[in-house]
């Protein structure tokens, strides 16, 4: 079995065609998948998909991206932790990509879900992009370890990874290790133990070859497993039983929970 750590079911993409997109996961022995938040507005959605469907979990967060939408506060976020089947704390993070000018805002918010997620006793969905080094100090500083997390959508070095790792986060990757000159990807994706390893969709987006260029959806995860599993020399399915175990384990679901059969 297979699970999709990470995927954004609840967007114009994906939204109207739930049915299938869930028969697609049953047919791919994709047995759950976390539906993640990225605005406060949207959060509704993804807590309704989870509450309609025995094998979707939701997050609460608001991503650095965003920049014009409700500022969450510690307290915002550990009220919508503690709604039913809230497993996680995210998307939150860094990203000095696609914004740029003086982002300390982006780096307050990072804080706020950080102390949120300590406060509520849920792990931490982690972006980072073009801003590792930052990512890792706020993580740090703010004591991020005591609930752990994943660094989502992986696509930093080996040393970025071990640093993560030692600050008790998990490395999840996404269809990027199926391309080609993802060299550093490939890297990582060798070296993390296994029993650290996450794996994702990030659909509607980042399509895994061979649908590079397409809308993605939580089904097309096996084929992140199959390259994981083809680039560690072992087999897919050994890859989905410890990043399936790493995600529940890590997101405290429990034993009742996971023998959902789609």
């Amino acid at each position: 079995m297979f699970v999709d750590s990470h995927c954004h079911l609840d967007f114009p993409e994906l939204a109207a065609e739930i049915p299938a997109v869930l028969d697609a996961m049953a047919a791919a022995r994709v047995t759950h998948a976390l539906c993640i938040s990225v605005n406060l507005p949207g959060w509704p959605a993804v807590h309704a998909l989870a509450l309609a469907h025995p094998n979707l979990y939701a997050s609460a967060g608001v991503h650095p991206d965003y920049d014009d939408t409700p500022e969450p506060t510690v307290d915002d976020l550990v009220a919508l932790a503690a709604r039913p089947k809230v497993v996680a704390i995210g998307e939150t993070g860094l990203d000095y990509y696609r914004r740029s000018g003086d982002l300390e805002w982006q780096r307050a918010r990072f804080r706020t879900h950080v102390r949120a997620a300590r406060r509520s006793g849920k792990p931490l969905v982690v972006h980072t992009r073009a801003a590792a080094a930052d990512t890792l100090a706020i993580l740090r500083e703010e004591g991020a370890g005591d609930v752990g997390g994943v660094m989502h959508c992986f696509t930093e070095s080996w040393e970025v990874a071990r640093e993560a790792l030692e600050l008790g986060m998990h490395i999840s990757l996404s269809g990027i290790v199926t391309f080609k000159n993802a060299r550093e990807v490939h890297d990582v994706a060798c070296r993390v133990p296994l029993d650290r390893l996450l794996i994702e969709t990030d659909s509607p987006y980042l399509a895994p070859a061979p649908f590079r260029g397409k809308r993605n959806e939580p089904a097309h995860v096996v084929h992140v497993a199959g390259q994981v599993a083809r680039l560690r020399g072992i087999a897919p399915e050994d890859v989905g039983a410890a990043t399936s175990s790493n995600f529940f384990r890590l997101f405290s679901i429990a034993p009742d929970a996971r023998t959902h059969s789609p």
